[in-house]
């Protein structure tokens, strides 16, 4: 049996990702890139269906970014072409730490995703959901958003803080509506910080977050520390793997890709954690967002 939904671990699970695609843009060329794009691609990679939900324009990036999409496994069956607004770039710059800063171009193709019965009827038809809260700084596609949850089976709500793409009301909202949510540390301090909670410590918090919006299932990454995994009140921690970081730019969404993947397919929490923290590391050693990994390579990495 799977941890995450309730059903044998031989079943063809699906998944759908929700929200933005785009190109990060670095000084040395442009990148696939988007947290639910990035998860998207690594769930493919490892092994389960998931496809992307999402909108482009009706322009030259927009027409690259699908190709490069396909070529990365990904359908593009629900990647609307949007004639009215562009593609989505992001600037983004690295420090010296390899750490990633993003100057995200507003009123995108991705921010205005309509509604549509196939979109619809796709989240319905699938296991698991995953959306982020970038998606949420535009009315329109906020809103479609909103109408996917209530039909979801099973709702991963990435945390993914780009100020000032954000507000408290939507985040929580979102929250509660959530089944698994994930947060690095600096967002779980910030977020329950402001929902009242007056305890320190990392468990405290997660526990406050768990409590307030009535969720089961949490996940809180610590950088080059590692991770914590809360399920149903059990902890389950991963200490993180020595690397010497080249970019963190999808780091995370790989990670949670490989969570989702690994609770879909086996019960074993602890397996689960520490397989999804080596993969973040993986990915943070090597340039770019979504580099191939195979299962060999994961292994060997996990057991020197």
């Amino acid at each position: 049996m799977s941890l995450l939904i309730n059903q044998p671990a031989d079943k063809n699970v699906t998944v759908s990702c929700f929200g933005e695609v785009l190109w990060d843009c670095f000084d040395s060329g442009k990148r696939l890139g988007g947290a639910p794009l990035n998860m998207c691609v690594r769930i493919n990679s490892l092994g389960i269906k998931a496809d992307m939900l999402s909108a482009v324009g009706n322009d030259e990036l927009g027409t690259e970014l699908l190709t490069e999409i396909s070529n990365k496994g990904v359908s593009c069956d629900y990647i609307t072409i949007n004639n009215a607004k562009k593609t989505s770039t992001v600037a983004v710059t690295l420090d010296s730490s390899g750490s990633a800063r993003y100057d995200i171009v507003a009123d995108t193709a991705w921010d205005n995703i309509a509604l549509s019965d196939a979109l619809i009827n796709k989240v319905k038809r699938s296991d698991v959901f995953v959306f982020g809260s970038l998606v949420g700084r535009s009315d329109t596609s906020l809103n479609t958003l909103k109408k996917l949850v209530d039909v979801a089976n099973f709702k991963v709500f990435d945390v993914n803080l780009r100020a000032p793409h954000y507000t408290l009301t939507t985040l929580v909202d979102l929250m509660t509506k959530a089944d698994f949510i994930k947060l690095n540390d600096e967002e779980l301090y910030e977020i329950a910080k402001t929902m009242g909670c007056k305890y320190h410590s990392l468990e405290q918090n997660l526990a406050f977050i768990a409590q307030h919006t009535h969720t089961d299932y949490l996940c809180v990454t610590k950088g080059s520390h590692g991770a914590l995994l809360s399920i149903k009140g059990v902890n389950y921690y991963n200490s993180g793997y020595l690397i010497n970081v080249v970019d963190t730019v999808g780091a995370g969404d790989s990670f949670l890709g490989s969570l989702i993947y690994q609770l879909c397919s086996q019960s074993d929490a602890q397996f689960a954690i520490d397989f999804a923290c080596a993969v973040g590391a993986m990915v943070a050693e090597r340039a770019g967002a979504t580099p191939s990994l195979t299962h060999q390579q994961i292994t060997e990495f996990m057991n020197p």
